[in-house]
């Protein structure tokens, strides 16, 4: 048997598969942020479909931390008891599930608010103060307690995609001149604090994972070297299992090239060249890429030659809930055509996450 389908193990938590459903926002929790029913169906078909770890789609921590229209919240306590609906689904059906913690920063759309002063064609915001960056901290804490009584299995910081982890990690969206800012030891530090949070309120019983950006794409952000460095770092305090996409504030799409590698049968693989860079830094502690693998071919290559452990993915999932049975059963390839119209704008925040070609 391939072992992409033999049980893995993160920390205290045993998945039955390699494989894993990145955090993707469904878009349609109600004004309040509560999760709709529709959506805990939208989780009940993954874990039928064999998925061995499902990433909820990320949760503002609080309420000025909301980046979309439809996001889910983990803000205050009347969010928890439809999320224990949701995780009793997925476990109902074998599945394990972890929620992705996040604040939107300068994405907000309650308030515009991350390390400095930025300015996009659009819109402006403004730098948080010290004290506000110690209290999206404690948030963040609050949040993982609230995800503990609402029956997940572990925690996910959101540390990549332009919000604000991401945002203070970037030279291009980082200004300060305080402890939050400057060096990349200084960078970093409200991911630590944030982590460290986290961690004192959940223990060792469940595993604290994180998404990072392996490269903001942006000439002047977040790069691969740094993510190396941050990376091992924050395993080396602990981190149970390390998730490695891409594409930051200042993202300029020609630059997604330099993340591929040069071997052909990790073509697909979009970020497979620096993800090469970061396992080596933060080796034996788990990896999951993410980001256009589609072929059972590609995903038993990065798992054999251990680029990675966990083969992470989000569209493939919402055209094939089932996917991992396909595969299982014979299927060479997904069959998403990563056309994007479940993310588009036409349908943002305005229906329930589907596919718009299946």
């Amino acid at each position: 048997m391939s072992l992409l389908f033999e049980p893995y193990r993160i920390g205290s938590m045993e998945i039955r598969n390699r494989f894993m459903r990145s955090a993707t926002t469904s878009y349609w929790s109600d004004e309040r942020g509560i999760v709709r029913p529709e959506i805990i169906e939208l989780y009940r078909g993954l874990a039928e479909g064999g998925v061995g770890l499902i990433v909820k789609g990320h949760q503002y921590v609080m309420d000025s931390g909301k980046a979309h229209r439809g996001m889910a919240g983990i803000s205050h306590d009347y969010h928890v008891p439809q999320l224990l609906e949701l995780t009793d689904a997925v476990h109902e059906h074998g599945g394990k599930i972890v929620t992705q913690l996040n604040h939107a920063g300068y994405n907000s759309i309650v308030d515009r608010a991350g390390p400095s002063e930025y300015r996009a064609e659009t819109w402006e915001a403004r730098a948080l103060t010290a004290n506000e960056v110690h209290e999206i901290v404690t948030r963040f804490g609050d949040a993982s307690d609230r995800a503990m009584e609402a029956g997940f299995d572990g925690v996910q910081i959101h540390g990549a995609h332009g919000y604000i982890v991401s945002q203070f990690l970037s030279k291009h969206a980082n200004h300060r001149t305080d402890e939050y800012g400057g060096n990349l030891e200084n960078r970093m530090r409200l991911l630590n604090e944030v982590y460290d949070e986290v961690r004192a309120r959940v223990g060792d019983r469940v595993p604290v994972m994180l998404k990072i950006n392996c490269d903001d794409f942006s000439p002047d952000g977040f790069t691969v070297d740094e993510s190396a460095r941050v990376a091992e770092a924050i395993c080396k305090r602990g981190l149970d299992s390390v998730e490695i996409s891409g594409g930051g504030l200042g993202k300029q799409e020609p630059l997604r090239r330099r993340a591929m590698s040069d071997d052909p049968a990790l073509g697909e693989a979009n970020f497979a060249g620096h993800a090469a860079t970061i396992r080596g830094a933060t080796r034996p502690t788990p990896m999951a890429l993410v980001n256009g693998i589609r072929s059972l071919s590609c995903m038993e290559v990065i798992v054999e030659k251990d680029l990675a452990d966990l083969i992470s993915m989000s569209r493939p999932f919402i055209r094939e809930p089932d996917l991992v049975k396909r595969l299982e059963s014979g299927q060479e390839s997904a069959h998403c055509i990563s056309c994007d119209l479940c993310g588009s704008g036409d349908v943002f925040s305005k229906m329930m996450l589907r596919c718009h070609v299946a």
